[in-house]
Parts: structure tokens; sequence; C-alpha cells
């Protein structure tokens, strides 16, 4: 009797998680700063909205057009690498396939059996072959610029969002420590689901997060109330 057996790898969310993470993480840290140095500094509800929302604005587009040419960057290097590796196999496809040959002799295969792989992925998908086995890009993990730089924006805007909306509902004696507060859950939370998909210790994840965060508030308040008063 047949069984699939199937394992969840956790290496494969590295590149979605990490980005998501990063820019929900730098959204809420950073809103709810501005807002702790604005609030700190005795400014009014309308000026601390005023300052959340530019920084939610300029941050997601900030993180949209880093993301975008980064990984624009990635993909030009990708795309030069691959009409390298075309203009090859045009031009000494026999080299190219005693490379592959080697490649998977290298990885543990006897040399008969690398040579007649390297020759039936070849036969397949030279190009492919060699993309993946010898320069390390394949489809799924592409460089994709525009996907990459809205993914970041949304990320970052919706952390924003958190330490804004708590702006406006609480009340303005209690506006820093309950952003604050509410900043540091969330942050808690995040690090913890994050380490969580990565396999990692939630609680590592969770105070290694909200520790840095936490720092970083209090600095933009201790600013904010020296310059303030």
């Amino acid at each position: 009797m047949l069984t699939h057996h199937h394992e969840q790898h956790r290496s494969a969310r590295v590149g979605w998680l990490r980005a998501a993470v990063l820019g929900a993480n730098d959204g809420i840290v950073s809103t709810a700063s501005l807002i702790a140095g604005f609030a700190a500094a005795g400014a009014e509800r309308h000026a601390i909205l005023l300052a959340g929302i530019a920084g939610l604005v300029s941050g997601a587009l900030s993180m949209a057009a880093g993301e975008y040419v980064s990984v624009s960057s990635q993909a030009d290097t990708e795309d030069a690498d691959l009409a390298l590796e075309r203009h090859a196999l045009a031009t000494a496809p026999q080299d190219e396939l005693e490379e592959l040959t080697e490649i998977y002799r290298q990885r543990g295969l006897e040399a008969t059996l690398a040579r007649r792989v390297a020759e039936q992925l070849t036969a397949h998908d030279a190009l492919g072959a060699h993309a993946r086995d010898e320069i390390g890009i394949t489809q799924e993990l592409r460089a994709r610029p525009l996907q990459a730089a809205l993914a970041s924006a949304a990320a970052f805007a919706s952390g924003a969002a958190l330490p804004l909306l708590v702006s406006v509902i609480a009340s303005r004696d209690r506006l820093l420590a309950a952003v604050l507060a509410c900043s540091l859950i969330a942050l808690a939370a995040l690090g913890a689901a994050a380490a969580r998909a990565g396999g990692a210790p939630m609680l590592r994840g969770a105070v290694r997060v909200v520790f840095w965060s936490a720092l970083a508030m209090a600095a933009t308040a201790w600013i904010g109330r020296l310059f303030g008063s």
C-alpha cells in the first residue's frame, strides 16, 4: 500500500515572511514613535494625527520605493545571468553539458548517472536546468519588483494603522500610554507569530521585537518631551 509522505519545510516561507514582518514591524514602530514624540511634546490631537498620517503615507511609499529599487537590481542581475547562460548554451552546448554533469557528480551522483541526468534535463529544458542548478534561480523565487513593492507598502500601512487608530480613540491625557501599550502588545504578537511560522521559540521572538521597539519609542518620546518643554 502506497502512502504519501509530505513534509512542510519552513524555509519556503522565509522570503515573504521576512518582508511581511519587516514591513508591519516598521509600520508600527515608526508611526508609534512619531506619535509618541508629538504626544510627549504636548502637541494637540490634530497635530498628532497629522503626524501619524504623514508617517503612514511617507513610510509606506518609502518602503515601496526602496523595495522596488532593491528587487529591481536583483532582477537585473538575474536577467543578465540568464542571458549569459542562454548565450553559452547557444555557442558551446557541449561545454555546458559537461558543466551540468560535473555539478550533479559533485552532489553525489555516480559519473554515468550524472551524465544521463544532465542529458535528460538538457533535452527537457536546458536553460531551466542551468538556471536552477548552476546559478540558483528558480521561477518560483524570481525577483518580482512590483509585487515586492506593493507587499512592503501594504505591510507597512497595516502596521502603521494600529497606533494611528489608537490615537484617534484614546483620550488626550491617556493617548501616549495607550499608543505605547497597544503598539508593544501588537509587536509582541507579531514577533511571536513570526517566530512560530519560522520554527523558532515564540517567547524569544516576542522579547526581541519588544525590546528594540520599546527602546525606539522611548527615545522619541524623550526627545519630544525635551524639545517640547
